[in-house]
């Protein structure tokens, strides 16, 4: 028998390590894969992009906001991996009546990591996560920070502008890598460009997911404030928990270096 509190709270039991499973987050599917659930992995939503190959593979069963609750229900999971941020809670209190559901609530370096450990858990793969928690800290440890303060403002998306705010994983990433989130609000707050730009931030980041952010925006952007600096990012590295951390550090150092050169 597993028993343990997913990130919500809610007590997830199991009678044995899950070999049906079910995720509707796409940063945690790419975890599965790199725990060597090729097999055990059933259903992804549409937006679980990596690995590529399993959206010919496995059953898709919606995007994050709405699923198909009959798809996922004739897949018969033991578990369910759902998310308190990308995951509508109408449709996880329905998925509940389906089978154990583990919500995680990440918002932070150190609750990745707790999040990365409760599905090894949940999978027999205590060891395997023990190992790759392990190398994701030492590479953290290793982003060259900058001497100097760098404020920023990161942005995820337009018509309506939105931001991320002090209290999301978004923040966390950029203060790993000695930034400033200039903007004080918490989750992801609407707001217009040019009350951004009176916070005085160094730099708009531009995310390029959720909202694809291209070079172009920047170029319209620029015309409207000519002395702002802009900078596309890349989403999945500020945004992705799980394995995906293996790769951020080494992501972080090459922008790093080239604010630098600005």
């Amino acid at each position: 028998m597993l028993k343990l509190k997913d990130q919500i709270d809610n007590v997830v039991e199991l009678e044995k390590s899950a070999s049906r499973i079910v995720c509707l987050v796409p940063s945690i599917t790419e975890f599965l894969y790199d725990l060597g659930l090729e097999d055990k992995v059933l259903g992804i939503t549409k937006f679980c992009v990596h690995p590529q190959h399993w959206l010919k593979e496995k059953q898709i069963v919606g995007g994050t906001k709405q699923q198909h609750i009959d798809k996922i229900r004739a897949l018969k999971p033991d578990l369910i991996i759902a998310s308190k941020e990308e995951n509508v809670k109408h449709y996880v209190e329905k998925l509940c009546k389906i089978s154990p559901v583990y919500v995680s609530d990440v918002n932070d370096f150190d609750s990745a990591l707790g999040m990365m450990n409760d599905i090894a858990l949940l999978t027999n793969n205590a060891d395997t996560a023990k190992k790759l928690n392990h190398d994701i800290v030492n590479k953290f440890n290793h982003i060259d920070k900058p001497i100097v303060n760098i404020k920023i403002a990161y942005c995820i998306w337009k018509n309506p502008w939105m931001w991320a705010g002090t209290d999301t994983y978004i923040s966390n990433m950029l203060s790993h890598c000695g930034f400033e989130n200039t903007l004080k609000q918490n989750r992801y707050p609407e707001m217009e460009m040019l009350d951004v730009i009176k916070e005085s931030p160094d730099f708009i980041f531009l995310s390029s997911e959720p909202f694809p952010f291209q070079s172009k925006h920047i170029d319209e952007l620029k015309t409207e404030f000519p002395k702002t600096r802009f900078m596309i990012v890349d989403g999945e590295m500020f945004s992705w928990y799980g394995s995906r951390m293996l790769k951020a550090p080494e992501y972080f150092n090459s922008l790093l270096g080239q604010l630098k050169s600005k």
